[in-house]
């Protein structure tokens, strides 16, 4: 009983690593703590379910704000049984934690229905001081290096000192060149919503004035290369709507909008470069499983009434970048940050990325905060300067180093001027491509016979 209320306690400890508290450090202590638990548990699939659900419970609580319980505790609970494989260390040894875990998250990462990476250790480590690992090896890098270190602690718990575990993170004291030479000028408009919860756009056109207000508003006091707006910005289809139409046509300055669109019988959601003379469209291509399509709707219908009230939309399947003066402009479209091609692709073809995100269905939850941290471990990963633009708050801007330049405060209307700059080098995790995880895998298999063959 001991042992699973530990594991519980390392769940629980772990995820105040992530937002709202943030305290990245806990982390490893956390994993070091559950590595304590199984060791010493005779009882290892309830001691790893108590470590999983604890975790995903509290980390994911955001997901009941309008829709309930039911669907968070499923969504919890199936996350958490991707973590059953750790009861393996009890018979291989701790020094197979590592490897197993990282595999485990990897897996959830792509599946099911294209995976959920949210919890994903690197995640709560942007204000780590080896942060910058993932500049080189991705956030699968990041991601092993804090369960390493829990493994190291783990070791001086037991008075054995294996510190060498560590030493790819001299890794870190590698110079990245960055290659900076222009700038942009952007105005982020965080427009606001009328109310918050599934229902914000109920009435037409309101979102949309919304940001057409504080954008005139905005361009009173400064002159600006490109505007950017956030997902659903505009709440009905621009290209069916006279006046909407008009109204983003009267603008001098290039728009980057994010809009709904009607095509034949689809639903798409998009963002689109917007000009007087033209109209450049970017549709999502990964989609939000149970928000922008419904998985499974029969059995969905069951468990929650929501799920009719949710219209499937239709995915795109190319990237685009968009083009404005210097600025070669990746829009990435919310739920698409935990899509490591997707990113990869973006960043590759681009030297600024546009995070846009609708954050009103999560009203003012921990959801928007949690990912800032996200949008902080890609801007390290991929050696780019981000905009990340809400409908509601939290926006912000954030430069290649996972810093927070500036930010918005939530559930208000605002805007932020940012001279930004161009990168157009590439980081070396996105010159490795793939091969970044499987170096850190090797890596891993390599620490994980060491520290075996030293414990026999």
């Amino acid at each position: 009983m001991v042992n699973l209320l530990l594991s519980a306690l390392s769940g629980l400890v772990l995820s105040a690593a992530f937002e709202p508290i943030s305290l990245w450090w806990v982390a490893p202590i956390a994993l070091a703590l559950e590595m304590f638990a199984l060791s010493r548990s005779e009882r290892t699939y309830p001691s790893v379910l108590a470590f999983a659900l604890t975790f995903n419970l509290v980390l994911l609580h955001w997901t009941s704000t309008y829709v309930g319980s039911v669907p968070w505790i499923i969504l919890a609970s199936g996350l958490s049984l991707f973590y059953l494989p750790l009861v393996a260390v009890k018979r291989l040894g701790i020094a197979f934690f590592p490897l197993i875990f990282i595999v485990l998250e990897e897996i959830r990462n792509r599946f099911p229905f294209q995976g959920f990476g949210w919890a994903r250790i690197a995640y709560s480590q942007a204000d780590a001081p080896y942060a910058k690992i993932a500049a080189h090896g991705g956030a699968v890098a990041l991601s092993a290096i804090t369960v390493l270190i829990g493994l190291v602690l783990f070791y001086l718990f037991q008075k054995q000192f294996r510190i060498l575990i560590l030493l790819p993170l001299l890794i870190v004291l590698v110079p990245i060149n960055v290659q900076m030479n222009e700038t942009t000028q952007a105005l982020m408009i965080q427009g606001n919503v009328p109310k918050l919860g599934l229902d914000f756009n109920s009435r037409a056109k309101e979102v949309f004035f919304n940001h057409v207000k504080e954008t005139d508003i905005a361009l009173k006091n400064r002159k600006v290369d490109f505007i950017l707006w956030p997902e659903n910005s505009v709440d009905v289809d621009p290209f069916r709507n006279p006046e909407v139409f008009e109204a983003l046509n009267s603008y001098k300055v290039p728009l980057i909008v994010g809009a709904i669109v009607g095509r034949d019988n689809e639903t798409l959601n998009t963002s689109i470069l917007w000009t007087k003379e033209s109209q450049n469209v970017y549709i999502k291509q990964h989609l939000t499983p149970f928000g922008e399509y419904i998985p499974l709707r029969s059995l969905a219908s069951k468990i929650s009434p929501f799920v009719d009230d949710v219209r499937d939309f239709t995915p795109g399947n190319e990237s685009t970048i968009f083009t404005v003066d210097k600025a070669k402009i990746a829009p990435v479209i919310c739920y698409e940050l935990l899509d490591d091609q997707i990113l990869e692709k973006a960043a590759k073809s681009s030297n600024l990325l546009a995070v846009q995100t609708n954050s009103a269905t999560f009203g003012d939850s921990a959801q928007s905060a949690q990912q800032l941290q996200i949008t902080r471990i890609r801007a390290i990963e991929h050696s780019r300067n981000i905009l990340s633009v809400s409908t509601t708050g939290f926006s912000a801007v954030i430069d290649y180093n996972g810093k927070v330049l500036q930010k918005s405060d939530m559930g208000t209307a605002q805007h932020l001027y940012a001279e930004i700059g161009l990168i157009s080098s590439t980081s070396p995790r996105d010159r490795y491509g793939d091969w970044a995880l499987v170096m850190t895998l090797i890596w891993l298999l390599i620490v994980t016979r060491r520290a075996y063959i030293y414990r026999r």
